[in-house]
């Protein structure tokens, strides 16, 4: 590896016939029913690639106290789990992690009861280090992707302030020794990429898009009958939902608008009371976790996406709100830029800056319907070349050895560059 790169390959469509199919042995630290980023990925990333005729295993932590080996379907693909004996961490909502000290010994067995072509491990945490220690030993090929910001773990660790840039200094070093063991490593952007490098020192990280299956979202067109904001994802701190319901408090009143928050976590209850403090409760709704159903339509009668997180390494939430034909208006941060650009398919307003989202909120909800429907046209163009399938086609390089071809997919030219 010698430089970081966007890569993708060229969609085609799912062919069994024209080459052996590959065993697939992909490592999680989180995995459905978790919802998150990470977790999205590897569910899809595993049914696409069963879709196109692969055998598919997942190790990863167990849900509940459930733990072995049993088939279970994901996204209508049915995919062989190696589910780990887990302990559910106290300090977190959902988060159930694998036993560190077991996590070597369970990838041998694994890795020998399976005998893979390739492992595909999803983080450098528990699941994926040993699976790269025990791979690396058996010379099976490896390819490691990175969806973690060590920096967002503190937040849920019992790890006391004065030393928690420390502990995020020995996460990194961990994680670059991990991803050493790989034959290529991957993460969703060129921004990812470079932050990965700085970090661990890796070189020639290939930015690979998570993707987005676009045909399964549902964009609007008509005129719009109100103003609706949503914001999709977990109710963390790192999420910044506090800003955007400040930010929502500083709307005129003539706007009307409503919000939409679709997710849940830590910090719910604690919004649900800075919302009555601020006197927008009636205008704010907290729906919980939803249905892939339920959250499509959130995106389909919204009006703009606002995503106010500051730790977004690509943000799916943005990419599913864009093939929906969302405008978005997202925090200038990390990989956020890459899908935003801002005046074309949506605005970017300074992070943390209440004020600022509340301005480019408003431009969007005041704007005359054949700019709006520009904007929306906009999304659905700039989130064409991060077609799910073109994704698969860059892992299948990956997984086989071969060259994938540099094909940028996180910085689309704009329409009138074109």
């Amino acid at each position: 590896m010698t430089d970081s790169r966007d890569a993708v390959a060229e969609p085609s469509p799912p062919a069994t016939s024209q080459r052996k199919p590959l065993k697939v042995l992909i490592g999680v630290d989180t995995f459905a029913p978790d919802v998150n980023g990470a977790a999205r990925f590897a569910e899809r990333l595993a049914a696409g690639l069963v879709q196109r005729g692969h055998e598919v295993h997942v190790m990863g932590p167990s849900a509940g106290r459930r733990h072995g080996t049993w088939i279970e379907e994901h996204e209508g693909q049915r995919m062989i789990m190696h589910r780990l004996y887990s302990w559910r961490w106290p300090p977190h909502p959902w988060l159930r992690f694998a036993m560190p000290w077991t996590i070597k010994r369970n990838s041998a067995r694994v890795l020998d009861e399976v005998r893979p072509d390739v492992v595909h491990f999803q983080s450098p945490v528990i699941v994926g280090r040993g699976l790269a220690i025990e791979a690396q030993k058996r010379g099976i090929r490896l390819i490691g992707t990175n969806h973690l910001m060590p920096e967002n773990m503190v937040e849920f660790s019992l790890i006391p302030s004065s030393l928690q840039k420390w502990s995020v200094g020995i996460a990194w070093k961990g994680a670059g020794r991990t991803f050493r063991r790989a034959e290529a490593v991957t993460t969703p952007t060129h921004k990812a990429a470079q932050f990965l490098e700085e970090h661990t020192g890796l070189r020639g990280v290939y930015a690979v898009s998570c993707g987005v299956d676009a045909h399964k979202y549902t964009p609007n067109f008509e005129p719009r009958t109100e103003n609706r904001i949503v914001f999709v994802g977990r109710v963390t701190g790192e999420k910044q939902i506090d800003v955007l319901l400040r930010a929502v408090r500083m709307l005129p009143d003539d706007l009307d608008a409503r919000l939409e928050i679709v997710g849940d976590g830590d910090q719910r209850k604690h919004l649900e009371q800075l919302a009555e403090q601020l006197g927008i409760a009636d205008t704010v709704t907290f729906t919980g976790y939803v249905s892939d159903d339920e959250l499509r339509e959130a995106y389909t009668r919204a009006t703009v996406l606002a995503m106010p997180s500051i730790a977004e390494l690509q943000s799916i939430v943005t990419m599913e709100a864009m093939a929906s034909a969302l405008p978005v208006v997202a925090a200038d941060a990390m990989a956020l830029p890459h899908l935003v650009h801002d005046g074309q398919n949506g605005y970017l307003f300074r992070p943390g800056d209440a004020a600022d989202l509340a301005r480019k909120l408003e431009r969007v909800l005041r704007m005359p319907e054949d700019e709006l429907t520009a904007m929306k046209k906009e999304s659905l163009r700039l989130i064409a070349a991060h077609d799910i399938q073109r994704t698969l086609n860059t892992f299948e390089c990956l997984y086989r050895g071969e060259a994938v071809p540099d094909l940028v997919t996180d910085d689309v030219a704009p329409a009138d560059a074109e």
